[in-house]
């Protein structure tokens, strides 16, 4: 049933708009292919353009393919990060994803399109592909935001597959964590990885996708940013948009994928607008220096930034320019 006719169905008259977004550090595979770059800066817009935090190369090329047959900012997200999801290499998304202290497997996702519609799925299991579930609540229902067996049982009536998230990495792995049970956050390496991307297509509209397993081993029922529109995420079509990655609880706080957003409509570049994200978390946090966030934003006329805490994030973007994996500056150099 298409949104419009399940509230035209039900006694809902209007279905409330949630704002958060989300955040998680990640793995890159290849160093990177150019000296640090900080944005892009080209008056004329750029388009079709399609960026990602990290380098997930196989994710923008999926995207960069979408975009060059003609396909929407949309389509090209979604299919971006669902390579990752289906990479059982990438043990901080989708299957093959690593789990809470309890033994589950649980993945967060959202989606954002061109006119503000958004959907998400939180502490969902079983499913591979939790960005596609979470379109389909965008599409398909009133909603924004389903949640664990609620998600789930959404996810077989849209006709997905229960298949086990658990790779025999993963399960070794959790068995070795077990002896211990120690939780620690980590910097720079496949403890919390998230994938986020943003595109442009040829019509010069904009969407946004992230989804991640969280970090790994956290406790029972935790949700970070990933999927928190405004927090993890967030697209403004008239300005640009913008994801996270790292520590989601710390990219929470300040709603900093919104703020991004806003402070590029204000006049800010991409690149200036992540560096102010940055410092507002660290204001809140100074002489901390245990975690990693990375913000990467992209405005209308496709320049794009990045900035993060410490040196390490990247990220990757694919355009008629190239296909590069770009460094960024940290408030820790």
């Amino acid at each position: 049933m298409k949104r419009r006719n399940f509230l035209k169905n039900s006694s809902l008259t209007a279905a409330g708009l949630v704002s958060a977004s989300a955040v998680a550090a990640c793995r890159t595979e290849n160093k990177p292919e150019e000296a640090p770059a900080v944005a892009t800066t080209s008056v004329d817009p750029i388009k079709p353009i399609v960026v990602c935090t990290w380098n997930f190369l196989n994710a923008t090329d999926k995207a960069w393919e979408v975009l060059k047959s003609g396909g929407t900012s949309l389509d090209a997200v979604e299919q971006g990060v669902m390579v990752e999801e289906a990479d059982e290499t990438n043990e901080t998304v989708g299957k093959g994803g690593r789990p809470d202290r309890d033994g589950h497997v649980t993945l967060d996702a959202c989606i954002m399109d061109k006119d503000g519609n958004c959907g998400s799925v939180v502490y969902l299991q079983n499913i591979v592909h939790p960005v596609s579930v979470a379109r389909k609540v965008m599409e398909e229902t009133p909603h924004i935001i389903l949640a664990g067996k609620g998600a789930e049982k959404f996810a077989y009536e849209q006709g997905f597959k229960k298949e086990d998230l658990f790779t025999e990495s993963t399960r070794k792995q959790y068995e070795e964590w077990l002896k211990t049970s120690k939780y620690e956050t980590t910097i720079n390496i496949e403890n919390h990885d998230t994938i986020g991307m943003l595109a442009i297509d040829a019509n010069g509209d904009l969407s946004g996708a992230c989804t991640t397993s969280g970090m790994a081993y956290k406790v029972g029922g935790r949700v970070g940013d990933s999927p928190i529109i405004g927090a993890g995420l967030y697209v403004d079509n008239e300005v640009g948009g913008a994801t996270a990655t790292g520590v989601g609880e710390e990219v929470i706080r300040t709603v900093g994928s919104f703020l991004i957003v806003e402070l590029m409509r204000q006049g800010k570049s991409p690149q200036e607008a992540c560096e102010e994200g940055v410092k507002r978390i660290m204001k809140k946090n100074e002489g901390r220096k245990d975690f990693q966030i990375g913000f990467l934003a992209i405005n209308k006329n496709g320049e794009t930034g990045g900035y993060c805490v410490h040196p390490g994030f990247t990220y990757r973007e694919y355009s008629e320019n190239g296909h590069v994996n770009r460094e960024v500056k940290s408030f820790y150099s």
